[in-house]
């Protein structure tokens, strides 16, 4: 058995979180989640399943929402990341699917409603101007324990409208 087999080593990754360069070294057998979470010290992305079932860790790398829970550090090097951290506008006010969660009251114990604004973000991102159905299927993957869907959904669309109405599609 060699050195190596035993001995895990510590990797360089480089990546954009929030607008801000990141370098950490980390192992790179660890999860995005967890370097978000433990060495970065962003906790609004939450733990659920651990398993990518749940989308409680739910981010945007390169504007794709992704299960950070799923997906090793080192695979991010390169790329940008965005957390509910990073969802507000630059002169400081809520993000307005932020903005529309409130509004609604799309939320009872917050838990998931990080990641279910990302994965929101990401679907409006791909889709200014969807259905019902299809912020439903946009948000399948994400459960809310709480059962706050229908506000949920409301609020994603309430948020695409004030986006379309704001860049004028």
């Amino acid at each position: 058995m060699s050195l190596n087999t035993c001995i895990k080593m510590k990797k360089i990754v480089k990546f954009k979180l929030n607008n801000e360069v990141i370098t950490v070294e980390v192992f790179g057998d660890e999860t995005l989640l967890t370097v978000i979470r433990t060495y970065l010290d962003k906790t609004g992305t939450k733990y659920g399943c651990g398993i990518g079932q749940c989308g409680a860790c739910t981010v945007l790398i390169n504007n794709e929402a992704t299960r950070s829970c799923m997906i090793l550090v080192e695979d991010v090097d390169n790329k940008e990341i965005i957390t509910i951290e990073g969802m507000q506008l630059p002169n400081g006010e809520l993000h307005p699917i932020q903005k529309a969660f409130v509004e609604i009251d799309a939320l009872q114990c917050g838990f998931c409603t990080p990641g279910m604004i990302l994965n929101a973000y990401g679907l409006l991102l791909k889709n200014p101007a969807p259905t019902r159905e299809e912020v439903l299927i946009g948000m399948e993957e994400n459960l809310c324990r709480c059962g706050s869907y229908n506000r949920i959904i409301d609020a994603i669309l309430n948020a695409a409208k004030e986006l379309n109405e704001k860049v004028k599609i």
